[in-house]
């Protein structure tokens, strides 16, 4: 913290007077009567954080390739270590329920089939940068991270059909693979005391290249 000396003079005729007087004992009361910011954020810190999870893909669903619907819900766990109340290292976990359906297409027509209820989860490891505002609740922070995605996937197939104008039909379908994640975001916490808080982020993934985007936002405790 920055210490703010002040001097007042007032110069004038034989009545003139001074508040400099003994410096060290106007620091001294300077320092008894300023109160010190409270500390919100610590350096050697563990964040344990549990959010509901809003994802939505950047494509509309015919055309991406890993969840193969619009958006999806679920829920995330996230642990950091913060080794400098600036930098933290952690893990997350994030779980999607997702519902999609078989889509066939004649050459003609689209239709849907049976619908399919998955799960899609996601493991990473995560740099955070947090910004503690001076004497204050709030911190914006942003972060990069990278792992793998599993559970969702879409694959094709054809099937013979004489009753389709072609007498055949392609079938998309779900498929389970695991694929490479890169994750970068940003967002704000404010701290109700300096142990508990509430968050609020937004995340942009990339599913093993540049096709396959999915949004997320989370609100966490």
């Amino acid at each position: 913290m920055k210490k703010l000396t002040l001097c007042f003079l007032r110069a004038g005729g034989p009545g003139s007077w001074s508040l400099c007087g003994d410096r060290d004992l106007f620091d001294k009361e300077t320092r008894q009567v300023t109160p010190e910011c409270p500390q919100w954020y610590a350096d050697n810190e563990f964040n344990l954080s549990l959010s509901g999870v809003y994802a939505a893909t950047g494509s509309r669903w015919r055309e991406d390739l890993y969840l193969g619907v619009d958006h999806a819900w679920g829920g995330s766990v996230d642990l950091k270590y913060f080794m400098h109340r600036y930098f933290g290292l952690g893990v997350q976990g994030t779980l999607l329920s997702v519902k999609s359906t078989e889509v066939f297409d004649d050459g003609f027509t689209r239709f849907r089939g049976a619908e399919d209820h998955h799960a899609v989860g996601m493991a990473l490891g995560t740099f955070t940068v947090r910004f503690p505002i001076n004497c204050s609740r709030f911190a914006p922070y942003v972060w990069l991270g990278g792992g793998g995605i599993f559970g969702g996937g879409r694959s094709h197939d054809f099937l013979l059909d004489p009753t389709r104008p072609l007498g055949i039909v392609r079938r998309e379908f779900d498929q389970s693979r695991t694929k490479s994640v890169g994750q970068v975001g940003g967002g704000f916490e404010v701290r109700f005391t300096p142990h508990c808080g509430l968050l609020t982020d937004f995340s942009w993934n990339i599913v093993s290249g540049a096709k396959n985007k999915l949004r997320t936002g989370s609100h966490r405790h």
